[in-house]
């Protein structure tokens, strides 16, 4: 699973692959995609305001026809209001609202047919969409007067809306029959012109719409007589102030959802890639500020959605600020909208799709929250939902990549049961399928995103297991393709990505013997999250990487004897981890930081402080949750190791001894172990005097070609 939706775990440092969690934005919904000629901007006004302030009559609203539930109103349409000539591609923004726009409205005309931007979005929608409606709304011209020797000139047609395109979305070469509305003539002509269009759209029949806004307006007209025919002039003139303030109401309410659509739609996707949370929580309140006024009951289904999703995005805010008990109240709110939008119409999957959203984040929540059950029950929903989804729509490629979210789900399940053999079989299964999509779809930066994911996923499992050589290849394509997104974009999630998988790689190649490039890689990682923590400082999650890269990067350091730089990083390191706000979010990061400069101290023989910093750290790292997979289980078993060293070299052995002891009661039982964690069982057992078998452990690490950092 968009992005499913997964944002890289914050206790990164402390687990060696940092595997980061795939996070899915959720995206602006459109009704209808206008693409026009802007030499036709004066008639694509009219209509894109025609669309706009249409209501359908209450007795087709909510009736279920040939393209779903009919709805109350024609909202939201896009249109793009940017001339495209400077530029040699779509763009993200149209690419964007094609992909998420039920119908295609083109408003056709030779200038329209001549266009290479319209015959562009045509081909994006019908290669994404071949199943989706186009209609045409002819302005001016002759639909296939390129057919007609010497009439080549009146084409209105562009030749992507005169073509089939088939299930897998290419071009046949079949001649395609669009449905089309006449809008040339007069006044009356282009309204039953506009009304052709609109029935097409609702999947009803042009008689019972033109008969029933025939009505509406003999009804109109009726009651306007009447009044007047009363003679009631004061009470005429309450009657149409009454109406007037209604419409006025329904005006200005109408512009408020539209402004509400903007705000959780296109304005949170612009503000998301630059990561100001200021700027996207500022966004949410005021939406949800604007929702509080009203019955939650009597919301509209696009009111409903709209609210969920600004209800995300402040659970999105909380979770990148630590504020994890917060953030998972917050997607419950928004699973409750999305769960009722699912109730009101059970088939359709742009309903699931958000639904499925908010499961997938409520496990991860809950996953960091302590709550593993929780999270397995999410994230199993969350696969259930993406399959009904391939089953709804199985020619949809966006619901397969859903499919494939789900599967990789799966694998980082397993990867938290620590059964890694089984999670690298999972995702070595969605490796293949998703690099086909990508392939299919090379301009979708979601795919594009996902891909490197996968493959972190993967060079963890296999390193999770010795694999270490093996673990290279993966890890490495990783870094390639985000170093390619970033250059194509700048995208904060892309940037964080980049962080974690620089400290994986550079931890597993310095683990294999290859400490200098493991440095480069290191040095890489912490200038990352540097340039993330400058763009938004409140971010616990970037300050937590900028923390946990540097202690990783000591550790290396003071593995190759490089011992005052080293120093120099673990201080840094703590300083960043005490400014992290919530505390709460930091313990993992500051237990860390501290034992590393303990060890620093060890190494030059300044016992007492060794001493001072471990037991600083000894209460912090009882508090990191042992029950988080994610997270290196012997963390804890490495303070007490470094405690008892250090009461070691200060002449009390009881102490020390009380202390490997307690060592050797916090190692994990009777789960996989991690080349890392089996390195610091030997280390301790080493220490109680158990030589044989630390002597074994230390032969099958040797076999994997394992190196100790320090």
């Amino acid at each position: 699973m968009p992005k499913l939706a997964q944002l890289p775990g914050n206790e990164a440092a402390s687990h060696e692959g940092g595997a980061e969690v795939h996070r899915i934005r959720p995206q602006q919904r459109y009704y209808a995609f206008l693409s026009y000629s802007h030499r036709d901007k004066d008639l694509a006004d009219w209509l894109y305001g025609q669309l706009e302030k249409f209501r359908v009559p209450k007795s087709l609203a909510g009736r279920l026809a040939g393209h779903g539930v009919i709805p109350a109103r024609l909202t939201p349409v896009f249109r793009d209001e940017h001339e495209l000539s400077a530029s040699h591609d779509l763009g993200e923004e149209i690419r964007s609202a094609l992909a998420t726009s039920q119908f295609l409205v083109v408003l056709c005309s030779p200038n329209a047919a001549k266009s290479h931007w319209t015959n562009a979005e045509i081909e994006a929608f019908k290669r994404s969409r071949p199943d989706s409606e186009v209609l045409a709304a002819i302005a001016s011209g002759e639909p296939f007067a390129s057919e007609m020797p010497g009439r080549e000139a009146e084409e209105c047609f562009p030749p992507a809306l005169r073509q089939k395109y088939d299930r897998r979305g290419k071009p046949t070469g079949k001649r395609a029959e669009p449905l089309a509305a006449d809008l040339r003539g007069g006044d009356e002509a282009r309204r039953i012109g506009f009304l052709k269009l609109v029935a097409g759209m609702l999947g009803v029949g042009l008689d019972e719409l033109v008969q029933r806004e025939t009505t509406r307006r003999q009804r109109r007209l009726a009651l306007v007589a009447a009044a007047s025919l009363g003679g009631m002039a004061v009470t005429s003139t309450l009657a149409v102030a009454a109406i007037e303030a209604r419409d006025a109401a329904r005006e200005e309410r109408r512009q408020a959802e539209g402004l509400v659509a903007y705000m959780v739609g296109d304005l949170k996707d612009k503000l998301e890639p630059i990561g100001r949370l200021d700027a996207l929580n500022g966004v949410a309140s005021r939406v949800l500020a604007y929702y509080s006024k009203q019955d939650t009951s009597q919301l509209s289904d696009a009111a409903l959605l709209q609210r969920s999703r600004a209800l995300s995005i402040t659970a999105q805010v909380s979770w990148a600020q630590g504020k994890y008990g917060e953030a998972q109240a917050l997607y419950r709110q928004a699973l409750a909208g999305t769960l009722e939008a699912v109730r009101r119409a059970p088939g359709d999957p742009k309903r699931l799709f958000e639904h499925a959203q908010n499961t997938f984040w409520l496990g991860e929540v809950s996953r960091y929250n302590g709550q593993p059950d929780e999270a397995i029950a999410a994230f199993s929903e969350y696969k259930k939902i993406a399959d009904r989804l391939v089953t709804l729509e199985p020619d949809n490629l966006r619901w397969r990549m859903e499919g494939l979210y789900g599967v990789e789900n799966s694998g980082i399940l397993l990867y938290n049961q620590r059964r890694f053999d089984e999670a690298e079989r999972q995702f070595q299964s969605t490796l293949g399928p998703m690099q086909n999509l990508v392939a299919l779809d090379p301009q979708n930066s979601s795919y594009q995103e996902e891909l490197p994911k996968v493959l972190s996923w993967l060079a963890d499992a296999l390193r999770a297991q010795g694999k270490l050589n093996a673990a290279i290849a993966p890890r490495e394509r990783q870094i390639a393709l985000l170093n390619k997104a970033v250059s194509a974009r700048s995208d904060v999630d892309i940037q964080s990505q980049l962080v974690v998988a620089h400290q994986a790689f550079g931890l597993l190649l310095a683990s294999q013997g290859q400490s200098d490039l493991g440095l480069q890689e290191l040095r890489s990682a912490v200038d990352q999250a540097d340039r993330l923590v400058a763009v938004e400082p409140a971010n616990a999650q970037w300050k937590g990487w900028a923390a946990g890269t540097r202690t990783e990067l000591a550790r290396v350091l003071l593995g190759t004897g490089q011992h005052s730089e080293a120093e120099q990083q673990a201080n840094a390191a703590c300083e960043i981890a005490k400014s992290i706000q919530p505390a709460s979010s930091a313990v993992g990061r500051r237990s860390s930081c501290l034992v590393m400069r303990a060890k620093i101290a060890l190494q030059s023989g300044a016992f007492a402080d060794a001493l001072l910093s471990v037991e600083q750290a000894l209460p912090l790292a009882k508090q990191v949750r042992s029950d988080d997979s994610a997270h290196d289980q012997s963390q804890l078993a490495s303070v007490y190791r470094v405690l008892g060293d250090a009461r070691e070299g200060l002449g009390d052995h009881a102490g020390a001894t009380s202390a490997w002891s307690a060592a050797f009661a916090a190692l994990p039982k009777d789960v996989a172990e991690w080349p890392s964690e089996m390195d610091e069982r030997a280390l301790i057992l080493q220490r109680l005097g158990r030589k044989a078998e630390a002597q074994r452990i230390a032969s099958a690490l040797n076999k994997m070609g394992y190196r100790r950092l320090a």
